[in-house]
């Protein structure tokens, strides 16, 4: 019987229960030519081979990258109104300058701080303005390191100093208090703790026998406020120098900035 005549007489049987011949022993087909025949009809196409999707194991897996520590940058000031534009706030001050040139607005109560949070660039950070008096800072401060676990070194504090030239600013990586109450409540706070960076700005020495803490309490006159505009301005860019480039860069920046007259 030829090739031809033995599919046709196959096509003609009827297996009345097909799904039971899988059970066969012996494979059904014995003749060579169809046993070849299966074997092609059972091989995939190429169509077919050519649109198997892959399997997603095998695809390239990106490494995610860990969120980025948080900043805090903290500005001491006295809270209430009759302090507003005095030398002992231009913490508050400089801290404002930043947020707002951020759009990062200082919106919400907690931890005993007026409280901001955003990102530079893709770094996030957090502002403080804390709402203690000035010698009780350490207890805002405190609690907000402790709280979002933030090193150290990602503390910045911003804060007037008398013994700097008005208008002058200086970046450092740690430090004492220099007298001043609020820095001291943070270290009492940081466990003695100096290690952490701060920016200071000038606001100059008391007239003549003036009483340091009265001249501290002063307030800033319109020139001397006009002339501060251009250390907020060097500060916004020294506190994005440090969150996006680092420490060394800002403290180079700020610490090497042209004399305040130069400015404008």
């Amino acid at each position: 019987m030829n090739v031809a005549a033995s599919l046709s007489s196959i096509a003609t049987v009827r297996f009345p229960n097909c799904h039971r011949c899988f059970r066969f022993s012996k494979p059904l087909l014995r003749s060579p030519s169809l046993q070849i025949m299966s074997r092609i009809s059972s091989s995939p196409s190429p169509s077919t081979v050519s649109a198997a999707p892959v399997s997603s194991d095998t695809a390239p897996v990106e490494a995610k990258k860990p969120p980025k520590q948080p900043w805090l940058i903290v500005g001491l000031g006295n809270p209430g109104k009759k302090y507003n534009s005095t030398r002992h706030n231009v913490g508050f001050e400089m801290v404002d300058a930043i947020a707002e040139a951020e759009g990062i607005p200082l919106s919400s109560v907690s931890f005993k701080a007026l409280v901001g949070k955003g990102l530079i660039g893709d770094v996030p950070v957090i502002f403080a303005k804390p709402q203690t008096y000035m010698n009780k800072s350490g207890e805002s401060v405190g609690s907000i390191v402790s709280y979002y676990k933030i090193p150290l070194k990602q503390v910045l504090v911003i804060f007037d100093d008398l013994d700097l030239p008005f208008g002058k600013l200086r970046m450092l990586p740690k430090g004492g208090h220099g007298g001043h109450n609020g820095m001291r409540s943070i270290i009492d706070h940081f466990k003695g703790s100096r290690d952490f960076p701060r920016l200071r700005i000038g606001i100059g020495r008391p007239p003549g026998k003036m009483d340091p803490v009265n001249f501290v309490l002063r307030p800033f006159t319109n020139q001397e406020q006009h002339e501060l505009n251009f250390t907020f301005q060097d500060g916004v860019e020294a506190v994005r120098i440090l969150l996006l480039e680092g420490f060394n860069k800002s403290a180079t920046f700020v610490n090497t900035a042209k004399p305040l007259e130069q400015c404008g």
